[in-house]
């Protein structure tokens, strides 16, 4: 049996392919999995709870019933929020057996104490993006966008997603990746020698030295999914194999 992650699907309404892809994904590995985590942008974007069973979210409910049935089998589901879908909340994990874990999440991987996050925190470079990522994250911010109309949550989060493609042609590769002695201190901060993130969608498995430790620390980068491709990580008690 092994634990599985994912990451960075982006869903939304144009990726019907990749919805398909997923849901034949839970169904090919039910019967090995143990647990299943999400590391956050599973949507492209999220405007409330109160979006499930209406025409915007149609797209997803064989999602949702593939995670309802992969849950109901035994399999423990966890989701970890993004930047894109920070406002998943109870009504998704209701609906689909999901739990919901803080954005900095330490678990126990078969004897290893794993540090997970969705990895744009660790993106400290873009001080443009922690600015708008602060401002998102305020729950006050939160509960005025909440508040409003679904039709108009749903216009100001496709204005905000083409804001976000402009802002990214203009910005350097460098800052868009994580800072090397952030990701450091946060092993550090978290006691843990191993992370497991997505975000960047530069898949890899890192080895890096801490300061004072004899141990090999690891970055494990998870990748986005295509109509063409998948990508995961699947560990198990002795070994570990990332798909990209």
């Amino acid at each position: 049996m092994a634990t599985w992650f994912v990451s960075d699907l982006h869903l939304d309404a144009n990726t019907p392919a990749i919805v398909q892809l997923f849901v034949d994904f839970l169904a090919s590995i039910a019967d090995d999995a143990e647990a299943l985590y999400i590391l956050g942008d599973f949507f492209e974007y999220w405007v409330g709870d109160d979006a499930l069973n209406t025409p915007s979210t149609a797209v997803f409910q064989s999602v949702i019933d593939a995670l309802q049935r992969l849950n109901e089998s035994g399999v423990a589901l966890y989701f970890l929020h993004g930047n894109r879908d920070f406002l998943v909340s109870e009504g998704f994990a209701q609906a689909t057996g999901c739990r919901l874990l803080p954005e900095y999440c330490v678990i126990d991987l078969y004897g290893t104490p794993t540090l997970l996050l969705h990895g744009d925190t660790l993106c400290t470079d873009d001080v443009d993006y922690q600015k708008v990522r602060q401002l998102f994250r305020n729950p006050q911010w939160q509960a005025q966008f909440l508040a409003l109309p679904l039709a108009e949550r749903i216009r100001q989060a496709e204005a905000m997603r083409e804001q976000s493609r402009q802002a990214m042609q203009h910005k350097k590769t460098e800052i868009l990746d994580v800072n090397p002695q952030f990701v450091v201190e946060t092993l550090q901060t978290h006691g843990v020698i191993r992370m497991i993130h997505g975000h960047t969608h530069r898949p890899a498995i890192h080895d890096l030295r801490i300061h004072d430790d004899s141990r090999i620390a690891q970055r494990v980068v998870l990748g986005d999914w295509h109509d063409d491709k998948i990508s995961y990580l699947r560990v198990d008690s002795s070994s570990m194999v990332l798909e990209s």
